[in-house]
């Protein structure tokens, strides 16, 4: 994989080690608009990594330094998501400018990249995330369209369980106790709900906590998720 060098000047020292990788889409018109907002001093915005539609690889920041892409944030006790991550835009106009699929060209690209990033840090599959997860009250990208179990299948993202599944019965509390210790920032439960089925059930995302969504969320906190 060809890898282009596009600095940015929007980065600072990191202070914590790397131990999660941040995919998003760019959720700009096009490519070439989002890739000057990433390197626009002014926008005080960034990102490691460009994957363009066509599997184009930009590197905007070394992953030794710390890029502006997660905003406020959280997982898994870990609030400065920037020190502590890699961050990867995937072009997409997004859910504002006319959501679509993301073609194979790119997704390869995507794969790649996540994995030689996965095993230069030993990042594990549950650190592999979108900005969703990290930002679920802001944040929608990269979105429902987004092919996890592509990625789930190399082991580079946590499958969505399919097998064994027993619903635990939570109560409303009780789930969001368990989200939360999963990762997840349930200040906002609705948000929270809503961004863990984007993740996890993408074809019904109602915010409503149902026993397909306790049986789900059960399994990818026992040790080893069963999906496809």
């Amino acid at each position: 994989m060809t890898i282009i060098d596009a600095p940015s000047p929007n980065f600072d020292d990191r202070a914590l080690p790397i131990t999660m990788i941040v995919l998003h889409y760019t959720g700009m018109q096009d490519a070439e608009s989002a890739i000057a907002r990433l390197r626009d001093p002014e926008a005080k915005v960034s990102s490691h990594y460009v994957v363009a539609e066509d599997g184009t690889v930009l590197r905007l920041v070394d992953e030794a330094k710390r890029a502006w892409h997660a905003g406020k944030s959280h997982w898994r006790e870990i609030d400065d998501v920037n020190s502590a991550s890699v961050g990867i835009e995937i072009v997409n106009p997004g859910h504002e400018f006319g959501y679509r699929p993301f073609p194979d060209e790119q997704i390869a690209s995507v794969i790649q990249l996540v994995m030689q990033i996965k095993d230069r840090y030993e990042i594990t599959r549950g650190n592999i995330v979108g900005h969703s997860d990290i930002a679920p009250a802001r944040k929608r990208d990269p979105g429902e369209l987004f092919p996890w179990n592509k990625l789930a299948r190399l082991r580079l993202a946590l499958p969505r369980p399919t097998k064994n599944l027993v619903d635990p019965y939570w109560t409303e509390a009780g789930f969001l106790l368990a989200l939360e210790r999963f990762g997840y920032d349930v200040t906002d439960p609705m948000a929270a709900i809503m961004a863990f089925q984007r993740r996890f059930r993408p074809e019904l995302m109602d915010g409503e906590i149902d026993a397909e969504c306790r049986m789900i969320l059960l399994a990818l906190l026992l040790p080893k998720p069963q999906g496809d």
